[in-house]
């Protein structure tokens, strides 16, 4: 069985993420094909996902490198089960971590996913203590 693992472009876009989500994602992609889609991002591009309404915050855990976009592979936006079903996993890898995280398909973590109000269903966001 080979083992899933990040190609380049996965891991360049990890760049300058903090190193416990980075730690997570390596674990989770030993045993769950996945790919990144986005770590760190600039100011400017988080006002422009803004306005667009893909995203919330104006100074977002993108911008401090303490979140990632992170999607089952291949992806397939229309299957929903399978995001859920990763995010659970990842949440699950997190928790082996003793590393606290929040995932965008259930913002207030009470594991019950139809109460969310705007699915994020790939970002994963380190929770400060």
């Amino acid at each position: 069985i080979l083992m899933p693992k990040f190609g380049k472009r996965s891991k360049g876009r990890m760049k300058g993420v903090d190193a416990k989500l980075q730690n997570i994602f390596n674990e989770v992609v030993k045993e769950f094909d996945c790919t990144v889609i986005e770590g760190m991002r600039s100011q400017e591009r988080q006002n422009k996902l803004v306005e667009q309404g893909k995203s919330k915050t104006k100074f977002g855990k993108h911008v401090q490198g303490k979140a990632m976009d992170v999607a089952p592979y291949p992806i397939d936006w229309a299957d929903r089960d399978r995001f859920h079903y990763f995010g659970g996993y990842v949440k699950g890898i997190a928790n082996r971590l003793h590393t606290p995280i929040r995932w965008g398909g259930d913002w207030d973590g009470d594991f019950e996913t139809k109460d969310n109000k705007f699915d994020d269903l790939v970002h994963f966001e380190l929770l400060e203590k």
